[in-house]
């Protein structure tokens, strides 16, 4: 069975120009929920990236769904894909991520392998994923869900939110929540930047974070 739903809205620049300002870890500081497994991880150096996610469901062999969602996809999209516990079959290699770069996404984020990692790497498509596997998908038409919530990695994607991935790691954040997220993960950056050269032989990490005092007081209870 197919199911396809409406497209989720674009991204405003602005929202996506600070976000990629802002780094998941640095968002992994505060916010404890929207990070997939560490195990999904980029298959070749790429640049951070944000964009709206939309969201694909993807049974065992089957990637018709993939092959028809790209003629549906916009400049910025963020792909995240549900291969529904499969791990040995990869439903993105060589074609389909030429195409994927020529409709101009900025990325596909995969909860399972790919294929053709040179292919990918010289097109230019930055990708997340699981690894690498040697057996694809087919076209078989059995089914697959595009624009519904899904898990990528443990973590629930809606269509929508919005998607933050760099060489460190991917986080997917509510829309409503994404303009807060950011700002607070930018001003943290800066805080660091300024507090890295205070550590110094005279000041060490644990005094400046407090962490030492924390440490002092339980040890003398």
């Amino acid at each position: 069975m197919f199911k396809i739903c409406s497209m989720p809205e674009s991204m405003p620049w602005k929202i996506v120009e600070r976000a990629l300002l802002s780094e998941p870890a640095t968002i992994g500081h505060f916010r404890l929920m929207g990070f997939p497994d560490c195990a999904i991880r980029p298959m070749h150096p790429v640049p951070r990236i944000a964009g709206p996610a939309v969201t694909l469901a993807l049974p065992a062999a089957d990637s018709s769904l993939l092959h028809h969602a790209v003629g549906k996809l916009r400049p910025g999209d963020v792909v995240v894909i549900d291969r529904l516990g499969d791990r040995h079959h990869a439903c993105l290699g060589g074609g389909v991520a030429y195409a994927l770069a020529r409709a101009g996404v900025a990325g596909v984020i995969i909860d399972g392998p790919i294929a053709d990692p040179g292919e990918l790497r010289d097109v230019g498509l930055a990708v997340w994923a699981r690894g690498v596997a040697s057996i694809t998908t087919r076209l078989q038409g059995i089914g697959g869900l595009m624009n519904v919530p899904v898990s990528c990695g443990g973590a629930v994607v809606n269509p929508g939110d919005l998607v933050i991935a760099d060489e460190g790691g991917v986080v997917f954040i509510p829309r409503d929540e994404a303009a807060v997220d950011i700002e607070r993960a930018i001003q943290l950056q800066e805080m660091e930047k300024r507090g890295l050269p205070l550590i110094n032989d005279n000041k060490t990490l644990g005094e400046l974070t407090g962490a030492s005092a924390m440490v002092m007081t339980r040890l003398n209870q």
